[in-house]
């Protein structure tokens, strides 16, 4: 390649003597792949390589402008600076653009007849109590109480013992008990419970209700310039995790909740939705039935 320099002279740009070329916009994916050294991890390197390729890539289709790669820099420092131990706005970021799911997606391709997984989310604390079968989570009495049952099984049917089965749900309010320690009691509607021979699982509850991610950051005004809601449809968290079987995080959802043909983070299955039937019982308002499916 040569390009015409002010006195006229041409000027060979492509190579600067050591076989590697300059940089410019026809060589800039090149350029910058051959820094790397011969040293560098073989999958950080395959990476990289295909990261620098679709950023450039992108750049260059769509003719990004000064103004707006400083606003892109300010925007994902800001985004930076509301991380906390508390509040994580990259997950949530990863969350609204799709990625998060698409990375899970990706990484649990079950085979046929196994419960579909979706996003973790950024509310699951490790720790919570082990409980036994029959116990109520919801510690606040708040909210429409719900029973939650079902089993949890292999993919020929057969019960699955020991599953370890850790849930979490928001409060009535909407909100998680991380994010109002001050006003949720600790471990509010969080617990583990462990399956025994017969794989069968129960435990009390609220019905959960929609709510909105934290909006009050980068993530929340980008999802306001895009003419998108915050809000999450009702549901409930679940992992589930037993010797020799793949483990599963995943949510129930509720069938009647607003919001389950547009979830801000995309984490809504239709195998996941849930009818939640009103009930009889003395103990409850509510029953939701659901059986996890495990892979080998």
């Amino acid at each position: 390649m040569s390009t015409q320099t002010e006195d006229g002279e041409m000027n060979q740009l492509t190579h600067n003597g050591t076989g590697f070329p300059f940089f410019s916009e026809d060589t800039s994916v090149e350029v910058v792949n051959l820094r790397m050294g011969g040293s560098v991890n073989p999958r950080l390197k395959q990476v990289m390589t295909c990261l620098i390729q679709h950023l450039h890539a992108f750049i260059k289709e769509i003719e990004l402008t000064q103004e707006e790669w400083e606003l892109g820099i300010d925007f994902v420092t800001r985004t930076g600076q509301l991380c906390s131990e508390e509040r994580q706005e990259f997950i949530l970021l990863s969350d609204v653009l799709g990625i998060s799911m698409l990375v899970d997606a990706v990484n649990n391709r079950h085979p046929f007849g196994a419960t579909e997984s979706t996003v973790f989310g950024p509310f699951h604390v490790e720790g919570a109590p082990h409980l036994e079968m029959g116990a109520n989570i919801s510690l606040d009495a708040k909210g429409e109480k719900c029973l939650f049952e079902g089993r949890v099984i292999d993919i020929e049917g057969n019960p699955i013992e020991g599953a370890v089965i850790d849930v979490w749900c928001d409060n009535a309010a909407g909100y998680y008990d991380v994010q109002q320690p001050e006003l949720q009691p600790k471990w509010n509607n969080r617990g583990v419970f462990i399956t025994g021979a017969d794989g069968l699982y129960s435990f009390y509850g609220i019905k959960p209700v929609s709510y909105p991610i934290p909006n009050d950051g980068p993530v929340g005004q980008l999802l306001e310039k895009l003419d998108r809601h915050p809000y999450r449809p009702a549901h409930i968290h679940f992992r589930v995790a037993a010797k020799g079987y793949r483990k599963l995080i995943t949510h129930i959802f509720t069938a009647d909740s607003l919001y389950i043909d547009s979830d801000a983070v995309f984490g809504v299955k239709k195998s996941l939705i849930t009818p939640f039937k009103k009930c009889d019982r003395s103990d409850a308002v509510w029953s939701a039935k659901y059986n996890f499916v495990l892979a080998s």
